[in-house]
């Protein structure tokens, strides 16, 4: 085998027969890693520093290519509708209709300043991965210990870890000290893993169970460690994230989707019709300014270009409403989305749990008991629970927890009981210890208890139960026989089966000794044991539930052991069965196909790394749903920016999961997330809504104006007309209809179908009906107006009618259900808008100075009451309708 110092992503490649296969060095011993490396336990000299610095550059995470300020800002107008907009803006500022280019102008450019702000926004995540590396590391280099910049960490370099650091390189443990490291941003556990130097003899190892490895991006809760780098920068864990969080796509909403097919269609059916009507005017004698004009003027007010602002500020308005329930929507498209989550891909560590060691049970005195029912008075269970504080370096002062999880879980279960962990151990003084070490898993501690010395040993009960000779029972200290032990281990059995973490307690009086050993770990008392786990959050059951009744599949994807995961996924509801759960190492050998016929039937996923992430969520979302992740880890980042709504948790949740999501809980609370879907699809219907009175509306005036250029007809409308209605009184109103109080039956709907599109046949019918409704009404008006023989009058009445009918149809667009029924004044901001257009409209009516501009001539009272009575038409008969034939939906009152 011949080793070759080639490097391919960040991994020495090992040549055989003209085939290279991948190292790995948690299977490979410290002389042999030292070895592959080159290196001495001297540590690198520097021009060694140097020549592999040229080889694998420096240890930080490169980032991808950025558009810029500009270049974001440019790419919005890349949009189908976007470009008709700006080809209709430069044509009509060329034939001199300045008014018609600066409005079209000033609508796009605000929606491209929007998107640009949301863009830039977005793009942080790999800058906060960045963050996370430490600055200062402590280095061997020409066998002298000395301090550099993280970032001049080279692959071979032998680094120094302590408490309280945090580790900036993957490496290999060379040499280890009782090291404890916290990798939650990692693996999503939240305990402690206990590292040690031993060769692990597998080829397939989780992140989570490479115990003689440490990786950047976490950080040293306890102990110390000699460590041989063997990765930096992209090439370390951490790095492979950065590379799929800058690969993982972001999906376009459902709703985005459906716009852009449907403004591309609209488009060219309004630019043909357009196209039609200016060569049927040119025929009939009109000049070829004017008729290019009116076609112009007809495109941009039949072309919904408002629809995107409008669905944008709709969002945003509903997104307010959401942040004040600790929901922060980082963007705004996302919100339609979370009324069509199907499946919730849920992180098990601080979103489903506490994130926090707790007692669950102790065992003591042949009894299991809760943590809250011991009896103070019972000289037995006291004992336990201040042999828990004394064998236990962890601290709480002013709320501030200080320590290892399990150790902070022992003094917090001590204050139930009203001691304080400074008092005991001031009281019952500290002479000597032995710390925790990997390979006996024990601790003990020697203490002066009473006028006496007593060694109290805490650990893993196999080791400890293997060197008791007594038990400590109410009836005494008795002879531990096998009996007692096959209790004890049946006991612990018990708890481990539920998830629970288990410590045990021993204790023995030394006399004539002022330091304690090893070799001291022998002929114990047991005392018992405690369990601990980290505990669900109380309102995580109820959330589960209200997922599961709203159609909504949650399934829990953690980096945790299989037996932890399925205890807490049994407990909030989520698991079953047994069956339901798969770890890791099972995904991996399942093709993507598979993947995908199985994954219906998977609630959990344990010991899980960011790719496995990715695959499930993408299967869900090959299976047709609309999937949201939660996360608070960088191990979750690339699977939040894949998903279709990523969720990071604001408390505990790391910068990089919070850029890469799309919305971000301010509370890290489970059940926000059911409040949020119940807002997404209020604000997904109120936005359908808000798009059906946009559309109905253009839809009257294209076949107001094909009426009358089919029958040859005068033209109907003005140019400044349409823009008049483009501008006042379809903005306001659709706005105001995206403000509908949200209905709480919502939620005992199933979620929405994603195949079916918002703008779907029956939908378009409707559209289409209520648009020739208002249609035929303003054609009436326009035909009174030609009785006077005054096709000037004829205009303005078809102006004044189409303009006012559009402004009461706001009240129909409601809700699918009459106003009498969900509330006729449950909306004011409709009443608003009405009232501001309809005030807006008679100005140019009446006001002189102005009626000029927009081409309006007097109208009798009469004319005026046709007008008013024509447009009043189309509310009568709609309402009628939705009384008669459509099914209420809620009553006002039912109304949130």
């Amino acid at each position: 085998m011949i080793i070759s110092k080639n490097i391919k992503d960040g991994k020495i490649k090992v040549s055989s027969e003209g085939s290279n296969s991948m190292i790995t060095f948690y299977n490979k011993s410290i002389d042999d890693s030292m070895k592959l490396l080159d290196v001495n336990k001297s540590g690198l000299k520097d021009d060694e520093v140097t020549q592999r610095r040229e080889k694998y550059g420096y240890n930080e995470l490169e980032e991808g290519k950025k558009l810029s300020a500009i270049g974001v800002f440019l790419s919005q107008f890349k949009d189908f509708l976007v470009i008709i907009l700006l080809a209709a803006a430069i044509i009509s500022a060329f034939l001199g209709k300045l008014e018609s280019a600066i409005v079209i102008l000033v609508v796009v450019i605000i929606n491209s300043i929007l998107g640009t702000v949301q863009h830039i926004k977005a793009e942080r995540s790999l800058s906060s991965l960045k963050a996370l590396s430490s600055p200062i590391a402590k280095v061997l280099r020409n066998n002298t210990r000395i301090e550099i910049p993280s970032r001049e960490i080279v692959v071979g370099d032998i680094i120094y870890l302590d408490a309280g650091d945090h580790i900036s390189a993957d490496g290999r443990i060379i040499e280890n000290y009782s090291l404890q490291v916290n990798e939650s941003s990692l693996t999503g556990e939240s305990e402690s893993v206990l590292k040690h130097t031993e060769v692990i003899n597998s080829t397939e190892v989780a992140i989570g169970d490479r115990k003689n490895m440490v990786f950047s991006g976490s950080f040293v809760t306890y102990g110390r460690a000699v460590v041989l780098v063997t990765d930096i920068g992209m090439n370390t864990e951490i790095g492979r994230i950065a590379n799929l969080l800058q690969n993982a796509k972001e999906k376009k909403t459902p709703l985005q989707v459906n716009l852009d097919n449907f403004g591309k269609k609209l488009a060219i059916v309004i630019l043909a019709i357009s196209a039609v009507i200016l060569v049927l005017n040119v025929i009939r004698g009109n000049s070829i300014i004017d008729s290019f004009m009116f076609a112009v003027s007809l495109a941009v007010a039949a072309i919904p270009e408002a629809l995107s602002s409008i669905v944008t500020i709709v969002l945003a308005l509903g997104t307010q409403k959401m942040a004040k329930e600790n929901a922060i929507m980082r963007k705004l498209h996302a919100v339609e989305s979370l009324g069509s989550i199907s499946v919730i891909c849920s992180d098990k560590t601080g979103t489903l749990t506490q994130n926090k060691m707790t007692v669950q049970h102790v065992y003591v005195d042949d009894r299991v008991m809760e943590k809250d029912k011991l009896n103070n008075e019972n000289e037995l269970q006291k004992k336990l629970v201040l042999s828990s504080l004394l064998c236990n370096d962890a601290v709480t002062i002013e709320n501030k927890e200080i320590g290892d999880p399990t150790e902070v879980a022992l003094v917090n279960f001590g204050e139930i009981y009203g001691f304080d962990e400074l008092e005991i151990r001031d009281k019952y003084k500290r002479i000597a210890e032995v710390p925790f070490d990997s390979d006996r898993k024990l601790m003990s501690t020697l203490n002066e208890v009473n006028d006496m010395k007593m060694m109290v040993t805490k650990g893993a009960l196999d080791v400890l139960l293997s060197r008791a000779t007594m038990i400590e029972t109410s009836r005494g200290k008795e002879t531990l026989t096998d009996d007692h032990k096959k209790e004890i281990e049946k006991i612990n059995k018990d708890f481990s089966s539920r998830g629970l973490r288990v410590l045990s307690f021993g204790y023995k009086e030394i006399t004539d000794k002022k330091n304690i050993w090893v070799e001291d770990e022998k002929d114990l008392i047991f005392l018992g044991l405690i369990s601990m786990m980290d505990p669900p959050r109380e309102e995580s059951m109820k959330a589960v539930a209200d997922c599961i009744s709203a159609g909504i599949k949650p399934v829990m994807i953690t980096g945790d052991h299989k037996i932890t995961a399925s205890a807490i996924a049994k407990q909030i509801g989520i698991l079953k069965d047994e069956s339901e759960a798969m770890e890791g190492y099972e995904l991996e050998k399942l093709s993507d196909e598979e993947l995908r016929e199985k994954v219906e039937s998977i609630s959990v996923y344990a010991r899980v790394s960011p790719e496995h992430k990715i695959r499930i969520v993408r299967a869900w979302q090959e299976k047709g749903n609309i999937v949201a992740m939660t996360g608070d880890g960088v191990n979750d980042g690339p699977a939040l920016k894949q998903a279709d709504v990523g969720i990071a948790m604001g408390i505990t949740g790391t910068e990089v999961a919070k850029d890469a999501a799309a919305m971000v809980l301010a509370d890290d609370n489970f059940s926000t997330i059911v409040k949020s879907i119940s807002n997404g699809r209020s604000i997904y219907e109120n936005i359908k809504n808000s798009i059906k009175f946009l559309l109905s509306g253009n839809t009257a005036g294209i076949l107001s104006v094909l009426y009358a250029t089919l029958f040859a007809l005068p033209i109907p409308f003005a140019p400044v007309h349409l823009l008049f209605i483009n501008l006042l009184t379809d903005s306001l109103p659709a706005i105001a209809i995206g403000l509908e109080p949200h209905n709480k039956n919502i939620m005992k709907q199933k979620p929405r179908n994603i195949n079916v599109p918002i703008l779907s046949k029956e939908f378009g019918l409707e559209v289409l009906v209520e648009g020739l409704i208002i249609a035929v009404v303003t054609m009436i008006s326009f035909h009174i107006g030609l009785s006077t023989g005054d096709h000037s009058v004829a205009t303005v009445m078809a102006f004044a009618t189409l303009c006012l009918s559009r402004l009461f149809h706001g009240f129909n667009c409601r809700a699918k259900q009459s106003i009498f029924k969900i509330g006729v004044f449950a909306n004011p901001f409709v009443w608003y808008a009405v009232i501001l257009g309809v005030v807006l409209l008679t100005f140019v009516l009446t006001f002189k100075p102005i009626m000029g501009v927009f081409e309006v001539v007097p109208l009798s009272i009469s004319q005026y009451a046709w007008v008013y009575g024509l447009a009043l038409i189309p509310f009568a008969l709609i309402q009628t309708y939705k009384l008669l034939f459509v099914k209420s939906g809620g009553t006002a009152g039912e109304r949130l």
